[in-house]
């Protein structure tokens, strides 16, 4: 069943919504877009679906770099000014100890490495996902707020190549509505 809404002439469509009802029919139709040659398209799920990223062919994300860099510049700080305090700002010779050791030094280190690779999670993830966002246009979409309930929402957007308005999109087996920006 396919159901479209007129748009203004004016207006900038954003894409084709599809709403789906299952994670299964979400997924077919993300391997059909694909099969057609669709590469700008964009997924919306109550909860994570085991598989979507290999069907849409999303690529890995770069997000445990970021997390492992964060991790290896904590560690680095806190090792480095462990020894500069120590050692040559203010040496303190006790008792015939060295000025450094790494041993007394792991538990600070392990602190900020794990510091470090959080806010590198956090801040990286809110990066990468272009958060916060108050505004995107399948905001539009009348029935949105059931993506983060029931509904599983399938956007093919208008910047793809691939894309006419005046297309058929009873391929995707769903309601399907043109969404503005």
């Amino acid at each position: 069943m396919t159901t479209m809404t007129s748009t203004n002439q004016e207006s900038q469509i954003h894409g084709v919504l599809a709403d789906f009802a299952t994670p299964d029919a979400l997924m077919e139709a993300i391997k059909e877009a694909r099969k057609r040659g669709y590469t700008k398209f964009e997924a919306y799920t109550p909860f994570p679906i085991h598989g979507i990223d290999e069907a849409m062919g999303a690529a890995r994300s770069p997000l445990g770099y970021i997390v492992m860099c964060g991790g290896l510049i904590g560690g680095t700080i806190a090792l480095l000014l462990q020894w500069w305090t120590g050692a040559v700002a203010y040496p303190l010779t006790i008792g015939g100890k060295p000025l450094f050791a790494v041993e007394p030094s792991i538990p600070i280190t392990f602190e900020l490495t794990v510091l470090l690779a959080s806010f590198g999670a956090v801040f990286g993830m809110f990066a990468l996902n272009g958060l916060p966002q108050f505004y995107h246009p399948v905001f539009n979409y009348k029935k949105w707020k059931g993506a983060t309930d029931d509904r599983f929402l399938f956007v093919i957007e208008a910047s793809d190549r691939k894309f006419k308005a005046s297309d058929d999109w009873s391929w995707l087996g769903a309601d399907v509505e043109m969404v503005e920006e």
